[in-house]
């Protein structure tokens, strides 16, 4: 397992030398929301042809919450947290969003599909897995609110460029080979759970004697 610290935006030969279960950090700007609609306006936007209000053209998506407030600073804002949601949730969503805008990094948690890992490998693209309830490390790293697009969303489903500071520590669940830490744990589940289930009938025999 090696540890990256990568500057945003990131190179394709820096993603391509990242493995599944590597550890990063990110510095730079990331993109974030955890709007369904959210990532529904992104694919129609690409499929008119209409560009988005930021490039996300070999940048870094990120499936994190964050509520930011009105508040006297360049952008109009300050973000007051920053916490990952489920990645899942979008899978169906994901693999035209990492293909129509050549994603490097997407993240969040729990995970993506066959079909966005597939997309990933095509563009050359990582996902990250950042810890659950780790609202108060991951808002440490936030510098500041870069700007604020589609406020006709709630604040968690606008469209939010935040600039960090050594973001993390992400454990690479996806790498830009296809390489899924998540098909390994479903793998060795399904390899060891008709013995586990016949280790679990012999107790239930015993017992019953």
């Amino acid at each position: 397992m090696n540890t990256h610290r990568l500057t945003l935006p990131a190179s394709a030969e820096d993603i391509a030398a990242i493995q599944a279960g590597d550890l990063v950090y990110l510095s730079g700007d990331i993109v974030v929301t955890i709007g369904l609609p959210t990532h529904q306006r992104m694919i129609d936007y690409a499929e008119q042809g209409k560009p988005l209000p930021v490039d996300l053209h070999g940048g870094a998506f990120l499936h994190l919450s964050s509520y930011n407030r009105e508040s006297d600073t360049p952008s109009g804002y300050e973000a007051l947290y920053m916490n990952p949601t489920t990645s899942t949730r979008y899978d169906a969503l994901m693999p035209p969003l990492i293909r129509a805008y050549g994603l490097r990094i997407v993240g969040g948690k729990g995970g993506l599909g066959e079909d966005s890992v597939a997309a990933m490998r095509e563009t050359g693209c990582i996902y990250l897995s950042f810890l659950g309830g780790g609202c108060t490390l991951l808002a440490r790293a936030i510098q500041e609110v870069v700007s604020v697009h589609w406020e006709d969303y709630i604040s968690q489903f606008r469209l939010v460029t935040l600039r960090v500071k050594d973001l993390g520590p992400a454990t690479v669940g996806i790498d830009a080979h296809g390489n899924s830490l998540y098909r390994q744990l479903r793998d060795d589940v399904q390899r060891r759970l008709p013995g586990i289930l016949d280790e679990l009938d012999q107790h239930r025999e015993q017992a019953m004697r």
